[in-house]
């Protein structure tokens, strides 16, 4: 799920990655245009184990490398597709400040309940109303990015995460429009994925990568993220579809 704590003119050309790492844990690496008036967050449930550490996410700068999927879009013959979506969210009170972070051209920080949105400053909180549609999500942990405003591309957000279950990898796709969930909405997603040794998720739906990683992947800047001695396979969700994360 993607949503954001002020009004967006835009958002397009969503790309996605994820893969399993250790201790089962999960990468997480994700890009998009952005439209903006005003500062805003973005923020991003993860199904964290519950009552997870405030440092239980590791945050990972890609500012060096902003051809991140650009590069792995190499290994498929087939362009990109875009995203669309519009959000609005806002409220809350102050607390302790949580964590923030420096990562690359933004901050991140890891809000580990609902409650604790009120932590954050008042431009980039959720309140807990929001979820009320959403159940589902009120015991999940939330990736939280603060972005200038203006139109631009912003460079990959990429982090670790533990998993409640470490068996499924994750996608978040559910779109928010206007703090409403609605049963379909617009897709014009890439969603790219590495498979562990061992790891059984079906990729019926995906394409695989000719080549090992490395051949398209520049390892040097890739931080760990990607493994090089394996395929990556790649899925675009396009058109109305169900309105829900993507879980293998």
């Amino acid at each position: 799920m993607c949503c954001f704590s002020r009004p967006v003119k835009s958002v397009t050309a969503t790309n996605i990655f994820a893969r399993s790492a250790t201790k089962g844990r999960q990468f997480l690496v994700y890009e998009m245009k952005l439209d903006a008036s005003e500062d805003l967050a973005m923020v991003l449930p993860l199904p964290v184990p519950p009552k997870s550490a405030e440092d239980a996410v590791r945050f990972v700068s890609l500012k060096d490398y902003a051809d991140f999927f650009k590069d792995l879009a190499a290994g498929f013959p087939e362009p990109r597709t875009r995203s669309r979506g519009s959000d609005e969210v806002a409220a809350g009170k102050a607390a302790k400040p949580l964590a923030v972070v420096e990562v690359g051209e933004f901050e991140a920080s890891f809000v580990p309940t609902v409650d604790d949105f009120a932590r954050l400053d008042e431009r980039f909180r959720l309140p807990a109303s929001a979820w009320d549609a959403l159940p589902a999500y009120k015991d999940y942990g939330f990736a939280v990015f603060k972005l200038k405003k203006g139109a631009k591309t912003i460079h990959p957000m990429a982090f670790e995460f533990p998993r409640r279950k470490p068996e499924q990898i994750f996608f978040p796709t559910v779109h928010i429009h206007d703090g409403t969930v609605q049963a379909k909405a617009k897709f014009d997603h890439s969603l790219f994925l590495q498979k562990a040794e061992g790891e059984t998720q079906s990729t019926l739906q995906w394409r695989e990568s000719k080549k090992l990683a490395a051949s398209f992947v520049k390892s040097d800047k890739v931080q760990g993220l990607v493994d090089g001695e394996r395929h990556v396979y790649l899925r675009e969700l396009r058109g109305e579809l169900k309105n829900e994360d993507v879980v293998l």
